[in-house]
């Protein structure tokens, strides 16, 4: 008979707290910005999802942007961790051994990818050149048994394609295409190895963040003006930065007018979203005209989208990071215009690889437009080095990889 069963009070239950509880908030929090963005997402809701109570959660972080840091550190810091290599040794070995390191990484940690891709711009200065310096690292320790491989690389041909190939394994993060992980795995390796083996595809010049690209949208037009000064504002700051008078102040007009053209802020935003659509839809559809067959249609496709992807790449930016922040309507109906202008391009790769199974070619779609998109934040887009044709290559390569 037990000491409850005899009458006896049963002892306290003392629940002992996990000795990684600071890690599992942190992982909780980074799966949920990702999920729903930065802003979308409140302490309370990231203390329920480990368990605890709203309160318990100042224990381990001081507010929400502190477990933001903190995420941002433990994710970097996995991945600096697990390609600290011992130096020397064979190059070619030595960078496939990085490559099938990253490539298990970008599985293991494809639900906060995220952060790498976007929720770091909310990151102050100061942890955000911190950031980038441990991404230069990661870079740094890629680039050198490539240049020992390709010796007439220069250091910055090199960092540029390194810059390429680690977009491919973050792509995995800017989907949820399902295949198995050890598939996965050799698809994102295989894509890099092409990656790193192509030719550079960065023009010469030194490469500096160039200007804002976007070009007013119909100036005549009020409702233009606000949405082309809108997309700017949101590219350049993040949609919860920006207000509705800062909306106004860049349109030259007054707040109260700019209800008179939208009800209100995400209103703008899903405009934002349906013309970066018709742009894309547009895009596709001159590629397609006159192809003389699928290898010129592929070839087209990419040309235009990297073509897109600069010159209105505040446009493609807002397309890719406030996804989260739409009315849910929108969001739904746009989500599945992405779909399906991906599936387009999987249909089109499929008939040039008949033996590609469907999730790789998903895959491959995806590294391949999320390295455009990447660089375009990056690089200053100029047609006279021919950065145009270097990128629709690469693109090229990663899709036949």
């Amino acid at each position: 008979m037990s000491i409850a069963a005899a009458g006896e009070p049963a002892p306290p239950v003392t629940r002992k707290r996990p000795k990684n509880r600071k890690t599992q908030l942190a992982l909780a929090a980074a799966e949920m910005f990702c999920d729903r963005g930065y802003h979308g997402v409140s302490l309370d809701e990231i203390a329920t999802a480990v368990g605890i109570s709203g309160p318990a959660i100042y224990r381990h972080f001081s507010n929400k942007y502190a477990m933001l840091v903190h995420a941002t550190r433990q994710i970097v810091d996995a991945v600096l961790a697990a390609t600290d290599l011992p130096a020397g040794g064979d190059a070619h070995r030595k960078l496939d051994e990085l490559l099938a390191v990253l490539a298990r990484l970008a599985v293991e940690h494809r639900r906060v990818a995220g952060l790498y891709q976007w929720e770091w711009r909310y990151l102050t200065p100061e942890h955000r050149d911190e950031f980038m310096t441990e991404l230069s690292t990661l870079a740094a320790r890629l680039a050198a048994p490539l240049r020992e491989l390709r010796p007439g690389l220069t250091a910055r041909d090199a960092h540029a394609l390194v810059r390429a190939a680690l977009s491919v394994f973050g792509s995995l993060g800017t989907h949820r295409a399902v295949i198995a992980r050890g598939r996965a795995e050799a698809v994102l390796r295989r894509v890099a190895w092409a990656v790193l083996l192509d030719e550079p595809a960065t023009p010469s010049g030194p490469a500096v963040q160039g200007p804002e690209r976007e070009p007013v949208l119909g100036v005549t037009a009020r409702r233009e003006i606000l949405l082309a000064e809108s997309i700017k504002l949101f590219h350049r700051h993040g949609y919860h930065a920006v207000g509705v008078e800062d909306i106004g102040r860049a349109a030259g007009i007054n707040a109260s007018s700019v209800y008179r053209y939208f009800p209100g802020k995400a209103d703008i935003l899903a405009a934002a979203f349906y013309r970066a659509s018709e742009r894309v839809a547009e895009a596709t559809t001159a590629a397609l005209t006159g192809a003389t067959g699928d290898e010129d249609a592929l070839r087209r496709m990419a040309r235009s989208y990297v073509e897109l992807s600069f010159e209105r790449s505040a446009l493609v930016a807002v397309y890719l990071a406030e996804n989260n922040n739409l009315p849910e309507a929108d969001r739904h109906e746009l989500r599945k215009v992405q779909r399906l202008h991906v599936e387009e391009w999987v249909r089109l790769l499929g008939r040039l690889r008949p033996g590609l199974a469907v999730p790789e070619a998903r895959v491959l779609v995806h590294a391949a437009l999320n390295l455009v998109t990447d660089l375009s934040r990056l690089v200053r887009f100029d047609r006279r080095s021919g950065m145009d044709r270097h990128l629709t290559r690469l693109m090229l390569t990663v899709l036949h990889a």
